[in-house]
C-alpha cells in the first residue's frame, strides 16, 4: 500500500515531460498543446465538482482525481513556459546569421566550460547582444559556444557568472535544445567581466581543487576535482575514455549521491549541536545552495538538488514522503521551470538511474540474496538497477554495453563517497593551502583506486559487446534489461505464473545472448576470418566522416580517425591493427580528427595539414604519446612498408585557400601491394582544378577516395584525369547533407568507376591481385576483381 501511494505522483511526472517534450519539438504546436491541457485540467475539477454528492461514480472521487489534474496541469504549465519563450527564439533563430555570416555576441555564461572531443571547450551562456555587421541586436537567449583554448583571451577567467564577447559564427540550434544557437568562436572569445560575488568565490575555490592535485601522480590526480565537485578538465581523454566503457563516469558528474552526502553532513552536524528540526532543515537547505552553487546547476544536480528540497520540506513539516514521490514531485517542477530538460539525455539518465534504485534494488536485491551472501545481494542490486535502467539510454551515445560495468561500480563504488567528502573539505579548505594540499592527498588514495578499476577493467577482453544502433537499439536493450531483471527477482519455485514469466523471460534472453555473441564474433576474431588477409586498402566504417588505412608488408598508413573513436577502434580491432606507422590527418574537422584518442600512444609519425581550430591541442596529445609530427606541403614523399607515398596537395605556404577543406592533404600512395591510390581529403573542386593544372596526378589510379564524402563540390575533369577503376566513398548512412549527391554519382559513372560507399557497403576492403585488384565490403562477399 505505501509502495502505491508512492506512485500517485508518477503520472504527474509523465505528463509534464511528455507535454515538454512535445513542446520543445515542436513548438509552434506548444500553445495549443498547453490550452488543450488547461482545458482537461479545469473541466475534470468542474465535472468532480458537480457530482459530489449526487452519487458520483468511484473512479471519479478523491485520489483519482487529484492525480488527473495534476497530471495535467503539470503537462500544461510546461507547454505554457515553451510557448511563452517561442517568441523570443524565434526572433533569435530569424536573425541574418546563415551561410558562416560574421557575428559578435554579447553574453554571460551559465555553464561549466567543458573539454570536447578534439580539444576545444564549450560552454552554455545567455546572449543578450548579437551585432551583425552595423546592426545591434538585443536579445535573451540561451547559446552553446564552442571555442579552442588557445583563442580565449584570459582564459582562467572563462567560468560561470562571466560576461564575455564572442566572435565567430552561428547557426540554429538542435531542435529540443535549450540554445537557440550554436555559436562558433573562431575568432575568439574574450572576458569582458569575470566572475564576481559567489560566482567567483566557487570558481576560485574549483581552480584551488585543480591546482592542489596537479603535484599528484596521475591518473587519480586529475579525479579528485571530478569525484568532488564534477571540474573533470584534469581527466585526460584516456581515463575519460576508460571511465566511460567501464560504465564509472557517472562518479565525476555530481548527482544524488553527492548532494545527499552534503545535505546529511549539515542536518547531522546541526542535529549533533543540539538544533530543533526547523533549523536542521534549513542547515541542510543552506548546504544544498552552496554546494549547487559550488558545482553549478547541470541537470543532474538541479534534479538532485529539488528532490533533497523538496524531501527537507518532507522533514519540517513530519511527513516523510516515499522516494518515488519526491522524484516525481521534483521531476515535474523542473521540467515546468526548463521544459528543455525533457530533451536532455543527462536529466533522463539521472532521473532513471534514482527511478530504477528506488523500485528495482530492493526486489533485486531479494533475487540475489537466493544464491548470495545477503551483504553482498545488497551491493550488487544497486549497480545492476542503475545499469539495466540506463543502458537503453547510453547505447544512444554509444552502441556498445560494457560487461563488466556491474563489477567496476561494485569495487569503484566504496572508494567513491571518501573520495567525493574528503576532496570537497579540500576544495572549501582552499583559503588554508597546506591544509587543502593534505586533504587532495588524502582524497587521492581512493581516487587513485577508481581510475585503477577503470583502467582494469577496460583492458579485459571482451569489455565491451557492440549493440544495434538508435532507438531499435534502446528499445532492444530495455526489453533484454527487464527479462535479466525477472530471471533475477523472480523466483523459480513460486506459483505456475510465475515460472512461465520466467521461461519467457529465460528464452528471450538466450535467444538474444546468442544473436549479440554471434555478432560480437564477427567484430572481433571470427571477423577477422571473413577479411581478405592480403587486404592492402582498408576503407573504414566511421559513419559520416573519413578513416581508410593503408598497409604494406607490416607496415601501416592511417588517413583520418572518423568523427569518434568508437567506429574507428572497432575497426582497428578487426583488422588486427595494433600500431599506426603514419597518421596522416588531411584536415582538422571533427569529422576527420574526432577519434584520434583511439590511436593515441600507438602512432609513430603524424603528417598534418595547416592548422586551425582543435589543431595544437590534438598535436599535442599525439606528440605526448610519443608521435613526431610533420606539416605537409606539396612535393613530400616518403615510404611506408615498401610502398611509396607523396603529397600533392596543399602548396607549401600557398594562401589561394584557407585551412579547412580546401587545404587537405592529398595523398598518391601506391606500390608495395598497393594499387595506384588518391585521397582527395574534403577538397572542393577549386583546388581539384588547381590539382589538375599543376600535372601532379599520376593516371590511371586504380582507387580514388571521392572527395567531401560525394558532396556535389567537385570538378569533373579530375576524376576524368585520374580514371579510377573503384571510387570510394566514405560517407554516413541517412545523413543531414544529402551526401553523395547525385552529380558526383553522375561524374563517376560517367568516367565509368565502380562505385562503393560505405554507407551502404560497411567496410570496404581492397586486395591486390594478379592484373588487378579485387573488393570485398562488410555487408556482401567478394566482388570480384578489377583492372
Amino acid at each position: 500500500m505505501r509502495r502505491r501511494r508512492g506512485l500517485r505522483l508518477v503520472p504527474a511526472a509523465a505528463a509534464a515531460w511528455a507535454a515538454s517534450l512535445a513542446a520543445v519539438m515542436a513548438p509552434d504546436a506548444a500553445p495549443a498543446l498547453a490550452i488543450v491541457l488547461w482545458s482537461v485540467a479545469i473541466l475534470v475539477i468542474v465535472a468532480a465538482a458537480a457530482w459530489t454528492g449526487r452519487g458520483a461514480p468511484r473512479f471519479v472521487r478523491g485520489q483519482v482525481i487529484a492525480v488527473v489534474v495534476l497530471a495535467a496541469a503539470a503537462g500544461a504549465a510546461a507547454a505554457s513556459h515553451a510557448a511563452l519563450a517561442q517568441p523570443e527564439r524565434v526572433a533569435v533563430a530569424e536573425l541574418a546569421i546563415d551561410g558562416g555570416r560574421a557575428i559578435t555576441v554579447e553574453a554571460t555564461v551559465t555553464g561549466k566550460v567543458e573539454r570536447r572531443a578534439g580539444g576545444t571547450v564549450a560552454f552554455d551562456a545567455i546572449a543578450r547582444r548579437i551585432d551583425i555587421g552595423t546592426e545591434a541586436h538585443a536579445v535573451d537567449a540561451a547559446v552553446v559556444v564552442q571555442v579552442d583554448p588557445a583563442d580565449v583571451d584570459h582564459r582562467q577567467s572563462l567560468d560561470v557568472g562571466a560576461v564575455v564577447e564572442i566572435r565567430g559564427t552561428g547557426r540554429a540550434g538542435i531542435p529540443g535544445d535549450r540554445a537557440v544557437l550554436e555559436v562558433t568562436a573562431s575568432r575568439g572569445v574574450r572576458v569582458m567581466q569575470p566572475p564576481a560575488g559567489v560566482f567567483a568565490a566557487a570558481a576560485d575555490l574549483r581552480r584551488g581543487l585543480v591546482a592542489a592535485v596537479e603535484g599528484l601522480p596521475a591518473p587519480g590526480a586529475g579525479l579528485v576535482p571530478g569525484l568532488a565537485v564534477g571540474d573533470t578538465s584534469a581527466v585526460d581523454q584516456q581515463l575519460d575514455a576508460d571511465m566511460k566503457e567501464s560504465s564509472l563516469s557517472h562518479l565525476t558528474a555530481v548527482s544524488g549521491a553527492n548532494c545527499a552526502l552534503v545535505v546529511g553532513l549539515a542536518f547531522v552536524a546541526a542535529a549533533a549541536l543540539g538544533a530543533r528540526r526547523s533549523v536542521r532543515v534549513m542547515s541542510g537547505m543552506v548546504a544544498l545552495t552552496g554546494f549547487v552553487l559550488l558545482v553549478t546547476p547541470e541537470p543532474s544536480v538541479l534534479r538532485a538538488a529539488v528532490m533533497a528540497a523538496v524531501a527537507m520540506l518532507g522533514v519540517l513539516l513530519g511527513r516523510t514522503t516515499a522516494g518515488m514521490a519526491i522524484l516525481s514531485l521534483a521531476v515535474a517542477v523542473l521540467l515546468v521551470a526548463d521544459p528543455w530538460l525533457s530533451a536532455s539525455l543527462g536529466f533522463a539518465l539521472s532521473s532513471a538511474a534514482t527511478a530504477s534504485l528506488l523500485l528495482f534494488a530492493r526486489p533485486l536485491a531479494e533475487g540475489i540474496s537466493r544464491v548470495l551472501p545477503r551483504v553482498l545481494a545488497l551491493a550488487l542490486s544497486v549497480p545492476l538497477a542503475a545499469q539495466l535502467a540506463c543502458g537503453p539510454l547510453l547505447v544512444l551515445i554509444t552502441p556498445v554495453v560494457p560487461v563488466y560495468g556491474v563489477l567496476a561500480n561494485l569495487l569503484a563504488e566504496p572508494a567513491a563517497p571518501a573520495a567525493t567528502l574528503i576532496g570537497l573539505a579540500a576544495c572549501l579548505a582552499a583559503p588554508i593551502p597546506v591544509l587543502r594540499d593534505g586533504l587532495a592527498a588524502v582524497a587521492w588514495i581512493p581516487a587513485s583506486w577508481i581510475a585503477a578499476t577503470a583502467q582494469t577493467v577496460t583492458s579485459l577482453p571482451g569489455d565491451v559487446v557492440p549493440w544495434v544502433e538508435g532507438w531499435p537499439g534502446a528499445a532492444l536493450l530495455g526489453v533484454l534489461g527487464l527479462a535479466l531483471g525477472v530471471l533475477v527477482a523472480v523466483g523459480s519455485d513460486g506459483r505456475r505464473r510465475d515460472r512461465l514469466v520466467r521461461g519467457a523471460a529465460m528464452l528471450f534472453v538466450a535467444l538474444v545472448v546468442g544473436v549479440t555473441g554471434g555478432a560480437v564474433a564477427l567484430e572481433s576474431t571470427a571477423g577477422r576470418l571473413t577479411l581478405p588477409p592480403s587486404w592492402s586498402v582498408l576503407a573504414c566504417d566511421v559513419g559520416q566522416g573519413d578513416a581508410v588505412l593503408l598497409r604494406s608488408r607490416d607496415a601501416v598508413m592511417l588517413v583520418d580517425t572518423g568523427r569518434a573513436p568508437e567506429p574507428l577502434e572497432r575497426c582497428l580491432a578487426l583488422a588486427g591493427i595494433d600500431r599506426i606507422d603514419l597518421l596522416v590527418l588531411t584536415h582538422f574537422d571533427m569529422d576527420h580528427v574526432g577519434g584520434v584518442a583511439a590511436v593515441q600512444g600507438r602512432v609513430g609519425t603524424v603528417l598534418h595539414g595547416p592548422l586551425y581550430g582543435p589543431a595544437h591541442h590534438l598535436l599535442a596529445a599525439l606528440a605526448a604519446g610519443g608521435a613526431r609530427t610533420v606539416d605537409a606541403h606539396q612535393g613530400m614523399a616518403g615510404g611506408i612498408g615498401a610502398a611509396r607515398w607523396r603529397v600533392i596537395w596543399p602548396v607549401a605556404g600557398g594562401r589561394a585557400f584557407a585551412p579547412g577543406n580546401d587545404c587537405s592533404v592529398t595523398l598518391d600512395v601506391r606500390g608495395g601491394g598497393i594499387p595506384p591510390t588518391l585521397l582527395l581529403g574534403d577538397l572542393s573542386a577549386a583546388p581539384q582544378r588547381a590539382i589538375v593544372a599543376s600535372r601532379a596526378l599520376d593516371p590511371p589510379y586504380a582507387i580514388v577516395k571521392v572527395a567531401h564524402h560525394g558532396s556535389a563540390d567537385q570538378d569533373a575533369a579530375l576524376y576524368e584525369a585520374a580514371a579510377p577503376a573503384v571510387a570510394l566513398i566514405t560517407v554516413g548512412l541517412d545523413n543531414d547533407y544529402g551526401h553523395p549527391r547525385a552529380e558526383t554519382l553522375a561524374t563517376l559513372a560517367a568516367v565509368q568507376a565502380r562505385i562503393f560507399r560505405t554507407d551502404l557497403d560497411g567496410m570496404i576492403a581492397v586486395s591486390g591481385v594478379a592484373g588487378g585488384i579485387q573488393l570485398w565490403r562488410d555487408h556482401d562477399s567478394v566482388v570480384g576483381a578489377d583492372r
